[in-house]
């Protein structure tokens, strides 16, 4: 409808008002509604997909390269809780002084702890070599 129609349709005083829903459109589209009640929705429609965004957070698990096998076996659970809740996890091992040095030692004990595993994974990106050691990103199958 012409643009002089919408406006006279239009009441503030009773709480209608013209609201653009879309303006690159051709013609721009309109609603005919509170504009408090629209900017209700559009803030809880806002809340919703930032509440959804959080839940896809990268969560860590750190490691050892000298740590016990019952340790482990406690990271082991802690990966296992973070793939129940949906988190992808970055496992990463922490080298000190000397251990730097010896990278292929310390890349096979991340390969060990991934075999620790007993869920099925998928790594999303091959173990690289970070500051402290090597890391992994990996996430349920």
């Amino acid at each position: 409808m012409p643009r002089g129609e919408a406006l006279k349709l239009a009441r503030p005083e009773e709480g209608l008002d013209l609201i653009e829903i879309s303006a690159n459109a051709n013609p721009p589209v309109v609603r005919l509604m509170s504009y408090d009640k629209f900017r209700y929705e559009e803030d809880k429609r806002l809340k919703k997909e930032r509440l959804a965004q959080k839940g896809t957070a990268m969560k860590t698990v750190q490691i050892s390269a000298r740590a016990a096998e019952n340790d482990l076996m406690v990271r082991v659970r802690q990966v296992e809780k973070f793939f129940a809740q949906g988190h992808p996890v970055e496992v990463t091992m922490r080298l000190r002084g000397r251990e730097k040095r010896n990278k292929d030692w310390a890349m096979q004990k991340l390969l060990e702890f991934l075999k620790l595993l007993p869920m099925e994974y998928k790594k999303l990106n091959e173990p690289r070599f970070l500051g402290n050691g090597p890391a992994v990103q990996i996430a349920k199958k």
